[in-house]
């Protein structure tokens, strides 16, 4: 998809186009301990859609999706730099990935779209549709190169 302009705020969107550098000084931006440089770039490789909106050559917002296009989508990282929060960019980023998904999806089928939300998040996310469930998420940090299985878990 070709780059689009925000007639809002003549702000640049593009599609596919940020690099690890740029996602790397945007998280640093919001949050502390970026993701290293190798998994930024495995992770944008491996991503199915990202959507940047850019004022000039910076990167002010992103976000990305992956999934396996049929069932599933999941939206990550959705980040807008603290200078540019309250403009509506978050509003932005969230309409280009559920337009893709509309666009790219199997027609007339239900896809599960899902994210995870920090509390204070979840009112944005819910007018954009999207609802708590009853499922907990889990997660296990994993050192690479230094995975040794625990007693239960058997190979």
């Amino acid at each position: 998809m070709p780059a689009e302009r925000d007639m809002k705020s003549d702000l640049d969107i593009r599609y596919n186009d940020f690099d690890a550098d740029a996602f790397i000084s945007l998280w640093n931006a919001v949050w502390d301990g970026a993701p290293a440089k190798e998994q930024v770039q495995l992770a944008l490789e491996h991503s199915i859609f990202r959507v940047g909106v850019y004022d000039g050559d910076r990167i002010v917002a992103m976000a990305r999706m992956i999934g396996d296009l049929g069932l599933c989508y999941y939206i990550k990282d959705v980040i807008v730099h603290p200078d540019y929060q309250g403009r509506g960019l978050g509003n932005l980023l969230m309409t280009h990935l559920l337009r893709f998904i509309g666009e790219h999806g199997v027609q007339g089928t239900e896809i599960a779209v899902e994210l995870c939300a920090m509390p204070d998040k979840m009112p944005f996310y819910a007018k954009h549709g999207f609802a708590a469930n009853e499922a907990q998420r889990m997660r296990r940090m994993l050192r690479a190169g230094t995975y040794k299985p625990r007693s239960e878990e058997h190979i």
